[in-house]
């Protein structure tokens, strides 16, 4: 079950109430009052960008890149049609906050998508959902008719003379397609596979044209910062870090969700609101921003603030926010096992190194894990993530061998152990 903290997105949403999602209950939580002011006012989309870039918002689906620096490389000014699109392919192990916000409160993200198509100047937009959540799919298109009806989608919309669609597309479960190029070659009816860059899709992107992609949390949060003022969504984190963030804890925790929290905050206490380990059992180690983030021992864990700087500073990423905590009992060759496979298996194939790399890392934790492991088994891991890191289109490549590197160098004794003795450290059971 979900649980949520007052924040921005989901401040004054009663998520128990099955209609909370609807057009009627936004609008009494002051729903496209940001897009009423600034079409009213005629705020220009210059001035809409700065108020962006005052709130030091950052890009919530991974890489934290500053959302109003985004929208300023778009060429605004260059006739033709521009586009902005919603990355809401959420896939990755950990995470399941973007699905929440499209379930409780989808038309902060169609607000948020009408205002940065306004900043742009583009007058249509695609919501790519991911292929596993189709309720959630439903639940969007139901919002994006309400908004339709209402007049905030179409031709002239509050009769300022401001043209905008939305369209919401459904993918196939492809983990691929998080990556903002296979996205594009996805809703075009391409093979879902990463484009190279340059061009980049502020200049080339969907069908050739200028294109802006954010993350769902990321649009959530517009309509918040361009009512209240980028200042006080700044206020709300710590320098360098504006803002709240949802992060999905899951694992051995008492209470898993989605837990939105002001940026900086220390990890005993989004743990502490967790309900803390469960059965009171020892915290052993987090992946602290989705399965492709380096893992962080209890002890490295326990000295971080929850922002960007902080989870660097040791080691590892914020990424996604998607916290996986795992206890004392857990085997982490068991774990890296089951991570290793995952990237294994959504590896598009188009780069040699992926394709053939993230293959050779699962068969060789495997044979670890199953009491096969030979002397030289860690090294020959390390020597393939070093043929594979950053030798790739996209980041798939590095995001199967961030967990590996961890993994073996904080836990090296129980991969050791198991080389060694054919069995698991932790439970000593025969592999």
């Amino acid at each position: 079950m979900a649980i949520f903290q007052k924040g921005v997105i989901f401040a004054d949403v009663d998520t128990d109430n099955p209609n909370c999602w609807n057009l009627e209950s936004y609008m009494k939580r002051g729903g496209y009052q940001a897009l009423k002011r600034i079409l009213d006012n005629k705020i220009t989309p210059e001035d809409v960008i700065n108020e962006m870039k005052t709130s030091g918002l950052r890009g919530r689906g991974g890489a934290g890149f500053p959302t109003g620096l985004k929208w300023s490389f778009m060429p605004r000014t260059m006739p033709g049609q521009k586009y902005i699109a919603c990355n809401s392919d959420e896939g990755e192990p950990g995470t399941f906050k973007d699905r929440d916000i499209l379930r409780y409160n989808p038309h902060s993200v169609i607000e948020g998508m009408i205002i940065a198509g306004y900043s742009i100047g583009a007058s249509v937009g695609y919501n790519y959902i991911h292929g596993e959540i189709f309720e959630i799919y439903e639940r969007f298109e139901e919002a994006l008719e309400e908004a339709r009806k209402a007049g905030y989608l179409g031709k002239n919309i509050m009769g300022q003379g401001f043209d905008f669609e939305l369209h919401a597309h459904h993918g196939y479960g492809a983990y691929i397609c998080g990556d903002e190029t296979a996205l594009l070659n996805s809703i075009e009816g391409r093979k879902g596979q990463p484009r190279f860059k340059p061009p980049f899709p502020a200049g080339h992107g969907l069908y050739g044209k200028p294109t802006t992609i954010n993350n769902t949390e990321s649009l959530a949060s517009v309509p918040f910062i361009l009512r209240d003022g980028g200042q006080v969504f700044m206020d709300k984190g710590i320098p360098n870090n504006g803002g709240t963030k949802l992060f999905s804890i899951s694992g051995h925790v008492e209470r898993p969700g989605n837990y939105e929290i002001a940026l900086g905050t220390p990890f005993s206490e989004l743990l502490k609101m967790a309900g803390g380990m469960r059965g009171g059992k020892k915290m052993k180690a987090v992946i602290p921003g989705g399965s492709s983030a380096p893992v962080l021992t209890a002890e490295q864990m326990m000295a971080c603030t929850m922002d960007y700087d902080s989870i660097a500073k040791a080691g590892s990423m914020l990424g996604s926010g998607a916290v996986i905590v795992m206890d004392e009992d857990v085997c982490m060759v068991k774990a890296l096992e089951r991570l290793s496979y995952f990237y294994h298996e959504e590896s598009c194939g188009q780069c040699t190194p992926c394709r053939e790399g993230t293959g050779w890392l699962y068969q060789i934790v495997h044979r670890i894990e199953n009491g096969q492991g030979r002397d030289g088994d860690l090294e020959l891991l390390d020597s393939i993530g070093n043929q594979m890191a950053g030798r790739t289109i996209c980041a798939l490549s590095d995001a199967a061998v961030f967990p590996v590197r961890s993994f073996t160098q904080h836990f090296r004794e129980e991969f050791e152990y198991h080389i060694k003795h054919g069995k698991c450290m932790v439970d000593h059971r025969w592999c």
